[in-house]
């Protein structure tokens, strides 16, 4: 039998906490992809060290993605940097023939239409995925049924102190889909005062930012003599991992933007 071809993959923010999971995450599954080659901020203070175990595996280290994917012949950038670089990063990598899958957040709705265009002129997929975890992604898809039936809702996400944006993406798309959804406008009253949460597509977001977290999400919702919360909790970050290969396996297949993996569970 001829052997599958195997998707060449670039990770950049390949030494950040989900940069190195999702680095030993491809290398583990190295009979459907190739990690060609992984990118640094800054290769001159990386250490000796690291640079020698990557080129031990047959991995590139490198601070320059413009070179890697001007050079050709790569399928998937796994775009896991921050909200600085991640539009950059993406557009360069569509404008070279490569699928972005993008964990970064960061991104505004003209960010995502300008990607959404790029894909659609060269054919080429595009994931956007605010959380990668596929327990996360059953909590919108739940959360947005609810909305359905109950007309008071409210989310509270939590996550480790070092996370540079709030409210998360994961908040932020969870509204967006509830409000999609929902038959009814949110009826909880709090359009001015500013410690009721932050408003994103008519529903409030409470933000937590705390050592102990690594990510954590509880939509609520209110009705007459009842409540019913839907949550989920990262409790270590290879969670996102399973997420990860399958939006890398998916985006091979698309011609379009895809935002969010419930588009494709």
């Amino acid at each position: 039998m001829p052997q599958l071809q195997k998707a060449r993959v670039i990770v950049a923010g390949a030494l950040g906490k989900m940069g190195k999971s999702a680095v030993e995450t491809f290398l583990a599954n190295s009979d459907r992809f190739e990690l060609v080659a992984a990118v640094v901020r800054d290769l001159g203070n990386v250490d000796e060290k690291v640079k020698q175990e990557f080129k031990d595996r047959g991995v590139k280290l490198t601070d320059n993605i413009e070179a890697e994917l001007h050079k050709g012949g790569l399928d998937i950038l796994v775009e896991l940097t921050t909200p600085d670089s991640v539009f950059h990063n993406s557009k360069l990598a569509l404008n070279n023939g490569v699928r972005p899958v993008i964990g970064a957040t960061g991104l505004s709705d003209d960010d995502i239409n300008e990607l959404n265009a790029l894909s659609q002129k060269h054919s080429l997929g595009t994931i956007i995925a605010p959380n990668f975890a596929l327990g996360a992604i059953l909590m919108m898809k739940f959360a947005a049924q609810a909305s359905k039936y109950m007309d008071r809702y409210e989310i509270i996400e939590k996550h480790h102190e070092a996370k540079i944006d709030s409210p998360s993406g994961t908040a932020i798309k969870t509204a967006k889909l509830i409000s999609q959804n929902a038959k009814a406008k949110n009826q909880s009253p709090h359009a001015s005062e500013i410690s009721r949460g932050e408003l994103h597509y008519g529903v409030p977001i409470h933000s937590l930012r705390l050592q102990g977290y690594v990510a954590s999400q509880e939509v609520i919702f209110g009705g007459q003599g009842q409540t019913l919360t839907i949550s989920h909790e990262t409790i270590d970050r290879s969670s996102f991992m399973p997420g990860i290969l399958l939006a890398a396996e998916k985006v091979m297949d698309l011609d379009r933007l895809v935002y969010g993996l419930e588009n494709l569970i």
